[in-house]
């Protein structure tokens, strides 16, 4: 028998996570009626919901033996979900799916004919298009790709999603991949293997509301940058280079002016203009270096990258000890 472990990281999803197991379980039902090799356990990691998130945890794990859950002990964020599930994972294939079902269940039968034959590591699937999107986040999205891909020797394929089927073998390479700073996108391109891509139509939230703001979106493509490049670190070098030889052009042309024509130095306005793009240019550099010693820094402290407050095994071990008193 083949394990497969189904991964869904969850953030105050209370209002879509019933229907999530209706469509889940209905489709991983056919899956095992086609392939009688595959077992299938259902893995809900509850990253500090506010919700009744980790009640309807409670709800499924006393209905169906196969649902397991870790909840966390505040939010960490969905990077420390994803990689909850998959430590935690014991499949010999490994899902990784949202719960608001913009991620399709219905694409897990044929991504698993992709990976079950070994010709792919990976099934996963590709945005085609951003309908539901404002236009500005879509731009934005594009832009972020490819500069991504010009400074970074990581690429990182445009609309590819976190919604993936995977071999055991591509999850234990992501694993040692234990950085506290952690960028999933970029971390399953690094780690290689073959990937299929499948391609698809941007799918609304079947309910709820979106916890991905544009301004938490645009941290975490920074994220992505600095966790997979160095090209600021060089720009930032490169802004040093063009201002000194920005200054000492101006220096020869100030002392041409005076010493050969005659003509009067510009006083208090120029000094002050120079002064203030001088020192915007220091400090935005700087603010670069800062940015990757304070990753540095946080990675030396080698915190864990989440806490549990909970499992579905002490759940059902505390629920026994309650029934037998």
């Amino acid at each position: 028998m083949k394990l497969v472990s189904v991964v869904v990281p969850c953030y105050n999803e209370e209002d879509v996570l019933h229907m999530f197991y209706e469509e889940i379980t209905k489709v991983t039902g056919e899956m095992a009626k086609e392939h009688p090799e595959l077992e299938f356990e259902y893995l809900f990691i509850n990253d500090g919901s506010k919700d009744k998130t980790l009640e309807i945890f409670h709800e499924l794990a006393d209905k169906d033996d196969r649902v397991r859950f870790i909840s966390f002990s505040r939010n960490f964020g969905k990077e420390s979900g994803m990689y909850a599930g998959l430590k935690n994972a014991k499949g010999d294939y490994v899902v990784v799916m949202d719960a608001d079902l913009q991620h399709p269940p219905s694409f897990l039968p044929q991504m698993y004919n992709f990976v079950k034959d070994g010709e792919y590591d990976c099934a996963t699937t590709r945005r085609v298009n951003r309908k539901g999107e404002s236009k500005v986040r879509s731009w934005f999205a594009m832009k972020f790709y490819k500069i991504m891909n010009k400074i970074s020797q990581t690429e990182i394929v445009d609309g590819a999603q976190d919604f993936r089927f995977m071999t055991r073998q591509m999850v234990d390479a992501i694993l040692e991949m234990s950085e506290y700073n952690r960028f999933s996108k970029g971390i399953f391109s690094w780690v290689g293997f073959k990937v299929k891509y499948l391609p698809y139509e941007n799918v609304e939230r079947a309910a709820g509301t979106t916890s991905w703001s544009f301004w938490g979106l645009f941290k975490y493509s920074l994220e992505g940058i600095m966790a997979f490049s160095t090209a600021p670190l060089a720009i930032a070098s490169m802004l040093g280079i063009i201002s000194c030889a920005i200054a000492f052009i101006l220096m020869i042309v100030t002392i041409v002016k005076t010493i050969i024509f005659g003509d009067p130095v510009a006083g208090y306005p120029t000094t002050i203009c120079v002064i203030f793009l001088l020192s915007g240019l220091q400090l935005f550099c700087t603010g670069i270096l800062g940015q990757y010693l304070a990753k540095t820094y946080l990675e030396t402290k080698h915190r864990p990258i989440y806490i549990a407050s909970e499992t579905e095994e002490l759940y059902r071990s505390k629920k026994a000890d309650a029934e037998k008193k």
